[in-house]
């Protein structure tokens, strides 16, 4: 189980590639894999019988205590068994509904299969926790896959409606699972319902619990989802929202009902809601006249029918609400595909454009006769068998006293009158002769007959429907292991007389007579209400409604918040940090008990030389009244650092601190041109005592707090042992880099981050409306066509030009950039130098990189490196020259850089070790003698090409992008200034 998991993460990575090359096709090879896992499921069927539950497990968090542990008892494995068969079917359907297209069809399968794998894990898992990972991903897939047709504007409202829904309730969910791992003290599903905990803790998880089942299970007050979801294609709705992800709040009631179904809240929330949602479903699939949202409300309609009958808690109503489970996604899944062949081939589901459909589609009329019987409870489908045993299991309760029986029952027997109304609308609809108003034959609609693989997978479901249906004992066999885990009735309601089973005929039973009378009065609904049901509204608002005015609140909120909190002053926000920096930390002073400071004038000569002067530094920068010069001064205060560190045995330091204050210097210089020269010149500053005093205040602090942290030390600090690790855990020498790829490698992964968003925000400022754009792309005006058609440029009489075969003896063009700079604002001697120097200095980078595992140096002083080797080249030549230099997105160095970083965290888990775990690998070679490669050298990487992505990204935003702004406005006034002179 756990191998066909793994596949399921990695197959669907080749599938875009596969559709690239063989189209629709590869849904064939796709749907491999779920049919292997159904034949392994159903190899599994006698160990599952016999009491021996296939149980698989894989140490994943070690730490947390967190497994993947896979556990196929009854219920996982019907569930296993719908998820993968129904799957495959599906994915066999979409190699015909798929033809003839093209786009997205590549992402759509990786997606669905990926969906596919993410149930297979939900339903298997024995970890609560890991469940729920399961359950969020299967979220974020649907979203995906309900916004396919992501041009439209109801598909792309459609999935982000659904993924709000459902991972509100997914994290509402995360809480209750919190809760009850606490109260339990494991995380095992299995355990939990062993020890079957209780208490007030209990019932309020139970009930977090139950908002994230209903939320995905679509049952009221989140039902709306469902039917918006219907702008999906058609595939997504028969597998995920007949079969699969819709039955994932439905498999954790029918896991958890057995043991907690007594717990004080649960029958109340699960019938009252199950009940209400049955009803309202019902009427309003009565008022649609879209095929596919007819099945919509229907599904869920029948969704609060599972609710009621899995989600009661005893012996009787589990079996026939496990059957019921089976039966709705055979026909249900059915009944789409079916629509999706109609829509397929007519481009229409309206029922008021269908007729005479049935003549001339007979195959795909018996088939949605057989799957509307089996939904209405029609002898002799599954449906028939779980109806009538559910109304007998609810019967017998209510007759035992049980109140909440009775509710049920009379809930469930009016919900199946809509059902039978709603089914033999949805017959009517689609394949029935109409009348015109004048009462003759309305037009027949013409009917292009589909590929006959076309029905295949619907067929398949009818006839599987037809024969659990007869071969029922069988299935109750199968399903007896699940309803034993139940108690035989609620408690103060005595046992039934017989015990519950499963057959097609149990003889004139009072649940029989209850269901014909259903059938026949939801017949007699449908003539009342053919032409349907007035489409006005009942209540002056609806659950849509409910769901955007609380969108608007939110958004409405975040604004006043915003507007409170952010007033775009610099100076109020730096200002209020350290205002709380000084009021926190010192109260914390004040509060502590002892001080001790342990005080040396000086452990160097060079800083009794340097902190005067970074001191004076300071002051004048103070006083300063021209920014530059403000900057400059700044600076002096990093470099009088980079004498400190180097004197102090940081060499590694001392090096980045020098790289950094090169390039902030060139990023202030950059911003300094688009402001006023001198300060004040249009804001004065306001306050000034008030901020010298908050200036010595933050001062103050810090030095106390920097003193009597460093004396407060009881313990022996661990970076003593941090030379000792950093060999023998790291594989290196030098100890700054171990630390940081290794040994603090979360921090560093944090740090990250944060860069990925500092250099996000800037293009942010900058780029406006987008951030797609690549640098490579501003070599475009020149007169070669772009980098991207990869032509060679010349040198010629009239500068580069592309080669062509008159120029093919001449000379490649060197100095491409520099051509587009004004020749007052070129410098040649500096392009020539730039140019000479910037690979030796790539080099450099290099050496950096992957000599800091044992030298001074690192992924981040590399980085720093190459970015200064990108200064270089715009400051010489300009944004062209720098376009000329880089060829590629800033935003992708910082993407795959990060994913590097990810992965060295990711990949250690699969091989049980904790993140960011490293591996060292040593080989003898031949001239080049031993070698050793660790693999925190892959982080390094990965922090290499995010520093040198954010330098880009910076170049590219406040020095690319503003020079082209500054030009537009110079050209702007030229034009202007022409018109005015004519």
């Amino acid at each position: 189980m756990l191998a066909i998991l793994g596949a399921f993460a990695i197959v669907p990575l080749v599938l875009p590639w596969l559709v690239g090359r063989i189209g629709a096709r590869a849904f064939f090879i796709a749907a491999l894999l779920p049919i292997a896992a159904f034949v392994q499921a159903a190899m599994m069927t006698s160990a599952v019988q016999s009491g021996a539950i296939p149980f698989e497990v894989y140490d994943w968090i070690p730490s947390l205590g967190i497994q993947l542990s896979m556990r196929m008892d009854t219920l996982a494995w019907v569930m296993t068994l719908i998820v993968t068969g129904v799957g495959a079917l599906v994915m066999i359907y979409c190699r015909w509904y798929f033809r003839d297209k093209t786009e997205g069809v590549g992402q759509f399968s990786a997606v669905l299969l990926a969906f596919a794998g993410a149930m297979y894990g939900l339903v298997l898992t024995d970890d609560i926790v890991v469940l729920v990972m399961f359950w969020e991903i299967t979220s974020v897939l649907s979203y995906l896959l309900i916004g396919f047709y992501h041009r439209r504007g109801a598909s792309r409202r459609a999935a982000l409606q659904a993924l709000l829904v459902t991972t509100l309730g997914g994290l509402v969910m995360l809480i209750g699972v919190v809760l009850l791992v606490v109260e339990s003290g494991t995380s095992s599903l299995s355990g939990i319902l062993a020890l079957a905990p209780s208490g007030p803790i209990v019932d309020a998880a139970l009930v977090l619990l139950l908002v994230g089942a209903l939320s995905k299970s679509a049952i009221f007050p989140f039902h709306f989802w469902l039917p918006g979801a219907m702008a999906a294609p058609t595939p997504v709705s028969a597998y995920l929202h007949a079969a699969a992800m819709v039955k994932a709040g439905i498999y954790l009631i029918a896991r958890l009902a057995p043991v907690f179904a007594i717990a004080a809240p649960w029958r109340p929330i699960v019938i009252c809601l199950g009940v209400f949602t049955m009803l309202l479903g019902g009427v309003q699939a009565l008022r649609e006249t879209d095929l596919k949202r007819i099945l919509a409300f229907g599904t869920v309609s029948q969704l609060g029918f599972l609710t009621v009958v899995l989600g009661f808690g005893t012996q009787a109503a589990a079996l026939a609400g496990l059957a019921l489970l089976l039966g709705h996604a055979l026909f249900k899944s059915a009944l789409f595909l079916v629509v999706g062949v109609i829509d397929r081939q007519l481009s229409t589901r309206d029922i008021s454009e269908l007729s005479g459909v049935g003549r001339q589609a007979p195959v795909m009329a018996v088939i949605s006769f057989v799957a509307i019987g089996s939904m209405m409870g029609i002898i002799p489908t599954i449906g028939f068998v779980a109806k009538e045993s559910a109304l007998t299991a609810l019967l017998d309760e209510a007759a035992g006293g049980s109140g909440w029986g009775l509710v049920a029952l009379i809930g469930v027997a009016l919900g199946s009158v809509l059902t039978a109304a709603y089914g033999i609308r949805f017959l009517w609809g689609a394949f029935w002769t109409k009348k015109t108003p004048a009462g003759d034959a309305a037009p027949r609609t013409e009917w292009p007959d589909p590929p006959i693989g076309f029905l295949g997978a619907p067929a398949v479901l009818a006839v599987i429907t037809l024969a659990a249906g007869i071969a029922a004992p069988l299935v109750d066999a199968v399903l007896q292991p699940y309803a034993a885990t139940a108690p035989e009735s609620t408690p103060g309601v005595p046992a039934p007389e017989y015990p519950a089973h499963l057959q097609l005929w149990h003889g004139l039973e009072p649940a029989l007579w209850i269901s014909i009378g259903s059938i026949v009065l939801g017949a007699l609904v449908f003539l009342v209400t053919r032409t349907g049901l007035a489409r006005k509204r009942v209540l002056p608002f609806t659950a849509n409604d409910i769901y955007n005015l609380a969108l608007r609140g939110i958004a409405r909120l975040s604004v006043l918040t915003t507007s409170f909190t952010q007033s775009g002053s610099l100076p109020v926000y730096v200002g209020t940090v350290f205002v709380v920096f000084v009021a926190a930390e010192g109260t914390a002073l004040l509060a502590g008990s002892e001080w001790r400071a342990q005080l040396d004038l000086f452990q160097t000569p060079m800083q009794l030389v340097v902190a005067p002067i970074m001191i004076v530094a300071g002051l004048i920068a103070v006083r300063a009244r021209k920014r530059y010069t403000g900057v400059v001064l700044v600076s002096v205060t990093g470099l009088g650092m980079v004498l400190l560190f180097a004197t102090s045995g940081a060499p590694d330091l001392a090096l980045t601190q020098i790289l950094v204050e090169t390039v902030t210097l060139v990023a202030f210089a950059l911003v300094l041109r688009r402001i006023p020269s001198r300060l004040g010149d249009h804001n004065a500053s306001v306050w000034p005592v008030a901020r010298a005093v908050l200036a010595v205040a933050v001062g103050a602090t810090m030095g106390v707090i920097a003193l009597v942290a460093t004396a407060a030390r009881t313990a022996t600090p661990i970076s003593d042992s941090f030379p000792q690790l950093a060999y023998e855990l790291g594989h290196g020498k030098n100890v700054v880099n171990v630390a940081l790829v290794d040994l603090r490698g979360w921090d560093t992964m944090g740090e990250l981050s944060v860069l990925v968003l500092a250099a996000t925000g800037v293009a942010s400022l900058v780029f406006v409306t987008h951030r797609a754009d690549t640098l490579s792309n501003l070599t475009a005006p020149l007169p070669q066509a772009g980098v991207r058609d990869r032509r060679v440029l010349v040198e010629t009489d009239d500068g580069a030009r592309p080669r062509t075969p008159g120029t093919r003896n001449q000379r490649q063009a060197w100095l491409v950039g520099g051509q587009r700079v004004r020749p007052e604002n070129r410098a040649i001697i500096l392009e020539v130098v730039v140019r000479i120097l910037f690979h030796s200095i790539i080099i450099v980078s290099l050496y950096l990189l992957f000599a800091g595992h044992n030298l001074p140096g690192g992924g981040f002083a590399g980085g720093l490196v190459a970015g200064m080797a990108l200064v270089m080249r715009y400051v010489a030549g300009g944004r062209y020259e720098l376009g000329a230099a880089a060829p590629t997105d800033a935003g992708r160095l910082l993407g795959v850089g990060m994913t590097l970083a990810v992965a060295c965290a990711v990949v250690p888990l699969l091989f049980g070790a904790a993140p960011l775990t490293s591996m060292a690998f040593e080989w003898d070679v031949p001239v080049l003698g031993h070698i050793e490669f660790v693999t925190s050298t892959i982080f390094d990487i990965g922090v290499y090409l995010v520093v040198i992505g954010l330098v880009l990204d910076v170049l590219r935003s406040l020095g690319a992008e503003v020079d082209r702004q500054a030009q537009e406005l110079r050209d702007a006034a030229a034009r202007s200034g022409e018109v005015s002179a004519r």
